[in-house]
């Protein structure tokens, strides 16, 4: 398989491996749900009838007021009462094994490759670390939502994008499904395709 290079260069030929193979849409929507459930913090809660202060006494005589039954002020019908059913913190992480994260990443290069949407390049070459600079080149390149990964950290890159909104660079060490899925196309440096490569071997 080969990947379509920005910079004007030859294609890239990438191995079947990671690149190749068949979309799980399935397995893709499983690891993203999981990726993003395991963000959640789980820390909401509140009190049922029995943790709220009070409530001890019956308000009134059961019978002979005028009124409704009531054994309780803190009640969950009474202002002031207890939640029914009251959520308490909890853990929303769900089991997802290395082979089913890896297949996932897998399954989504490949699709990207196969739409269009995976590109490669050279490398980003920016002067100085200026917004405009890398928007100029992004426009250039006709990219106005990208994702750019490439092998390690760049600092210049880094702060040249991140002031514009629909652009993301990250490392090969973070690249996830969540990340893929969020932008229209996906732009790599060759180190970081050759990186991804023998990480999904």
């Amino acid at each position: 398989m080969k990947l379509k290079s920005v910079s004007g260069g030859a294609e890239l030929q990438v191995s079947e491996a990671a690149f190749g193979g068949q979309f799980n849409e399935a397995l893709v929507h499983q690891v993203i749900t999981a990726y993003r459930a395991a963000g959640r913090a789980g820390t909401k809660a509140q009190k049922s009838r029995a943790e709220v202060r009070g409530g001890g006494r019956k308000p009134w005589a059961q019978k002979g007021t005028g009124q409704a039954r009531a054994g309780s002020n803190r009640s969950p019908i009474w202002v002031g009462g207890g939640r029914t059913f009251a959520a308490k913190p909890r853990d929303f992480t769900q089991k997802v094994n290395r082979k089913m994260y890896r297949g996932a990443l897998r399954s989504m290069l490949a699709e990207l490759a196969r739409t269009g949407r995976l590109l490669v390049t050279d490398g980003i070459k920016l002067t100085a670390p200026k917004t405009k600079l890398l928007a100029s080149q992004l426009k250039a390149w006709s990219l106005p939502s990208v994702l750019i990964v490439v092998e390690a950290a760049d600092e210049k890159l880094a702060l040249a994008a991140r002031n514009l909104p629909h652009v993301e660079v990250i490392g090969v060490t973070a690249l996830s499904p969540l990340a893929l899925a969020a932008y229209d196309k996906v732009l790599m440096t060759v180190a970081a395709v050759k990186a991804i490569e023998e990480r999904l071997q």
